[in-house]
């Protein structure tokens, strides 16, 4: 078995003890090919949940300070997002710049998974922000299937402000894929906006958020 797959099943056990989530619609997960998981984002465990649970490895990107700490403990983080296939990126990059995208298409051509957040940042009161169109402009470029993703709960883990955390139940659900015609990076801006609300839509619709129509940003603290 992969170092990889040992991973994902002790995570999926420690995550199952402890939390006892609802999964829901695994179904539209697509067996084979790449795909693009876009989910909501509610809890810094959310990337960790979505690989643990999702039937085929999905790579998210991750801090790289993740990657970079001192001594055992260091180690231990390095070792573990990179055998849940996180990506690092520099504190400030945003998952939708151009070299960030560059890597979730080498990752794509490779008919693997990737996961990106369409709001770019957790939300902290709870509220379905709008979605920057990275997402857009990655699914019309590659043509890759979407799979909307709905996370309920997760913020319960580890309140905003809050270093403890707590188990707590959640629930994942698996929207039904999306397809969006491959036009290449050549595309208009109104065409990946519309991509870009088309997914957050479907993702609204799993999780029954209250939604902005304004974008969600980091804390200065952050």
């Amino acid at each position: 078995m992969a170092f990889y797959d040992v991973t994902r099943v002790l995570t999926r056990g420690t995550i199952g003890a402890f939390c006892r989530p609802t999964v829901e619609g695994i179904e539209n997960v697509p067996t084979e090919g790449p795909f693009i998981v876009a989910p909501n984002h509610l809890s810094f465990f959310d990337s960790v949940i979505v690989q643990a649970l999702t039937p085929r490895p999905v790579s998210f990107f991750a801090k790289a300070e993740y990657f970079t700490g001192k001594g055992i403990k260091g180690k231990l983080m390095k070792t573990f997002f990179e055998s849940v296939h996180s990506i690092p990126v520099e504190r400030g990059e945003q998952a939708a710049s151009v070299q960030a995208l560059k890597t979730l298409l080498e990752i794509l051509g490779r008919d693997e998974a990737v996961g990106i957040y369409p709001e770019g940042t957790r939300s902290r009161d709870g509220v379905l922000y709008r979605g920057r169109t990275g997402v857009g402009w990655l699914a019309l470029t590659t043509g890759a299937p979407v799979v909307p993703v709905g996370i309920i709960g997760t913020e319960k883990l580890q309140p905003a402000g809050k270093k403890t955390v707590t188990p707590a139940t959640f629930t994942l659900r698996f929207g039904k894929p999306l397809y969006f015609e491959k036009t290449g990076p050549s595309h208009s801006l109104p065409a990946r906006r519309h991509a870009t609300d088309t997914i957050m839509d479907a993702i609204a619709e799993l999780t029954g958020q209250k939604r902005s129509t304004k974008y969600n940003q980091s804390p200065s603290t952050e």
